[in-house]
């Protein structure tokens, strides 16, 4: 009992880190792609390399909502069965 107690404690810290991560990531990705300076700068002054962001941290944040979804259903169920 107090096994599983500690490592829910430590899978869901380890979840919001990387939910942090995450966040971080999607931070750093799209200061890049839309710039600091003037609207668009970065996306204007390299166009023919600029790519959209979107699409890729769509996917990684589709896939970390689903990490987070599964556990959360996980843990439910098991207090449902205590």
């Amino acid at each position: 009992m107090v096994r599983n107690k500690i490592f829910n404690i430590i899978l869901g810290g380890l979840l919001l880190l990387l939910l942090s991560l995450v966040i971080a990531f999607n931070v750093l990705n799209l200061q890049e792609a839309y710039g600091g300076g003037p609207p668009f700068y970065s996306r204007t002054t390299n166009m023919d390399k600029w790519t959209n962001p979107l699409p890729t941290l769509g996917i990684i944040d589709g896939i970390t909502v689903l990490i987070i979804t599964a556990y959360v259903y996980a843990q439910r169920t098991a207090q449902r069965k205590r």
